[in-house]
């Protein structure tokens, strides 16, 4: 069972995403807050394994949250859910290590398997903030993560990439939930600084980033 904290200034959209997540059997909201303070202090008490935060909160502000949580509860993964797509937020909130970053423009459908992902540990990024970071990186190679910043896993799953599987044959052959996979290809396109499935393999033969440099394959672990 998936425990989340929800932290959000308005009741509706508390309310409402509170009923969203309660309907799926895997998913259990064991609290609310309506600021950043109360957040924390609920998050500490309650140490759910995932908190959705809003950026912005009266008082301390969802990314004063996150920083407060990545220092003194770093088992809760956070996933950012706001209205803000600005560089700057998204930045910070990378920064500080949130697990996530997911626009209010978002589905339903999209919130439910991101609380799952980031619970399982993947990097979850909104479609349209992916590929806004990966024009800026691409545009500035200085401000370029790279192939460095690269999991373990996300360097197995660019491996089978190279190797041509689908987001399916990857999912069965390192034993994840396609959602998961797809997160890490997303990971792995916004890390490299490209916007395709077909750019990231170009990329990684070019820099020689396969297995051959020394990897014992996909990580499953």
């Amino acid at each position: 069972m998936i425990r989340t904290v929800i932290v959000d200034d308005h009741v509706l959209v508390r309310e409402g995403t509170a009923q969203l997540l309660s309907r799926e059997d895997d998913i259990e909201v064991v609290g609310q807050a309506g600021t950043g303070e109360d957040g924390v202090e609920l998050c500490l008490h309650l140490v759910p394994d995932v908190a959705l935060v809003d950026v912005n909160l009266p008082g301390m502000s969802g990314l004063g949250l996150a920083r407060e949580l990545a220092s003194r509860a770093p088992e809760v993964r956070v996933l950012v859910v706001s209205a803000y797509d600005d560089y700057a937020y998204v930045a910070e909130a990378l920064d500080i290590g949130v697990r996530g970053y997911l626009l209010k423009t978002a589905s339903g459908r999209e919130l439910v398997e991101s609380v799952r992902a980031v619970a399982e540990g993947v990097l979850v990024l909104d479609a349209a903030i992916s590929a806004r970071l990966a024009r800026r990186w691409r545009d500035g190679p200085a401000a370029r993560p790279g192939p460095g910043a690269l999991t373990d896993r996300e360097r197995g799953v660019l491996d089978l990439l190279v190797e041509g599987r689908s987001n399916k044959q990857i999912a069965t052959e390192m034993g994840l939930g396609l959602r998961t996979v797809e997160g890490h290809v997303s990971g792995v396109l916004a890390k490299l600084g490209v916007t395709s499935r077909t750019e990231a393999v170009a990329y990684s033969l070019k820099h020689r980033l396969t297995a051959a440099e020394g990897s014992d394959g996909p990580a499953r672990s």
